[in-house]
């Protein structure tokens, strides 16, 4: 009898330890999708179970495909099966180590606190992070070659739990080798967005990787609120001054398109940016001679490519001592923000922290109105 009761004993215990494990997983119910409000490139649901769906949309511009990524919790990861056809990429998460190959990802992780989980990185020489820096010089991150052509061999040998990479196209030899080696490569089209709020939205991109939702919200809140207040500040104007952009390359003039993020910052800055209304949402190509018949009495040149001074301009073009702009000494260039190494900081943070290009551009277009902020991007040529 008494061995009976052990028996049963057993398998009543056997019984309500499979039933726990069950109720640990709710049956899935509809997904929760996370506010994306600006970003048209990525969207997240959260399932019942746990599971995190991060799909990128717009990889790059006019994509035709779209990526759907899976990331579960190493907690859950024994009592969950997928099917793997169904899914670019399965993850583990948290991850407890990355590898990134756009500057602009950088600010995204630091201002997380997960730079510590960045292992390597492609051309590192153009990183302008301080903290990047100090741990690319200890060798805590390492150098990767460059993203068309990854040394693959480095990164197999750092065997890191993400790669994050980008793309003007699916085809990337060195992402299908990491992939086929059982490394997961994820898109990342940050750098496709139109609005400067939608490119620093990509911070919920990162979060679900580290399980710092919470703080990304909170970081992207923060940086909204300090753009929209901008943003009003600048609808305050009494004047809305006329502005040109871009600079000649062998001949041809390149400047942002009416739908670009140059020409969106321009538009919150409450100023009369000349090509406006044209509908691309890359760069112009144009001649001289169309931009000078148009421009040419513009009040300010906002972003002459990299000329950091009105000397190399000059010697670079007789044509722009035509512009009124450059007469005046009304040129303003991110040029002269550089990193240690003689990285441009304007590309590596301004997606991320759109509030302070606002206010510069505010600054500078609008004297007065924003009178203690200190220049951080855009300032006067040399």
């Amino acid at each position: 009898m008494l061995k009976q009761l052990l028996f049963l004993s057993y398998l009543l215990f056997l019984c309500g330890c499979k039933q726990l494990k069950k109720e640990s997983l709710p049956l899935e119910s509809t997904p929760k999708n996370v506010d994306i409000a600006y970003a048209k490139g990525f969207s997240i649901e959260k399932k019942a179970s746990g599971i995190t769906i991060l799909k990128i949309l717009t990889p790059w511009p006019n994509a035709e495909a779209s990526f759907t990524y899976a990331l579960i919790p190493r907690e859950k990861q024994a009592f969950i099966t997928l099917d793997k056809n169904e899914y670019d990429a399965i993850i583990s998460v948290p991850i407890e180590n990355i590898v990134v190959t756009s500057t602009t990802h950088i600010p995204a992780l630091e201002a997380l606190g997960e730079l510590d989980k960045l292992i390597g990185f492609s051309d590192t020489k153009y990183v302008s992070s301080k903290a990047a820096r100090k741990r690319i010089d200890t060798g805590q991150i390492k150098e990767l070659g460059i993203n068309e052509s990854l040394n693959t061999e480095a990164v197999l040998a750092l065997q890191p739990d993400l790669v994050v990479g980008f793309g003007v196209s699916g085809s990337n030899s060195a992402y299908e080798t990491l992939q086929r080696s059982q490394i997961p490569v994820i898109y990342n089209g940050d750098w496709v967005e139109e609005t400067p709020l939608g490119k620093a939205e990509w911070i919920k991109f990162f979060a679900p990787f580290f399980k710092k939702e919470t703080e990304a919200n909170t970081i992207f809140a923060e940086i909204e609120k300090s753009y929209v207040d901008a943003k009003k500040i600048a609808e305050t104007a009494h004047t809305v001054p006329t502005v040109l952009s871009g600079a000649l390359y062998k001949d041809v003039w390149y400047l942002p398109g009416g739908k670009s993020w140059a020409a969106n910052f321009l538009k919150d800055a409450n100023a009369n940016y000349i090509w406006k209304e044209t509908p691309e949402s890359g760069s112009l190509s144009l001649s001289w001679e169309s931009v000078l018949v148009v421009a040419k009495n513009a009040e300010y040149w906002i972003g002459p490519a990299q000329f950091k001074s009105y000397t190399e301009m000059e010697s670079s073009s007789a044509h722009y001592l035509q512009f009124n702009a450059f007469k005046n000494k009304k040129v303003y260039t991110f040029a002269n923000t550089v990193g240690e190494t003689g990285g441009n900081l304007y590309y590596e943070l301004a997606p991320q922290r759109p509030d302070l290009v606002l206010k510069d551009l505010i600054h500078i277009l609008h004297p007065g109105l924003l009178p203690k902020h200190k220049p951080f991007f855009f300032k006067p040529l040399n």
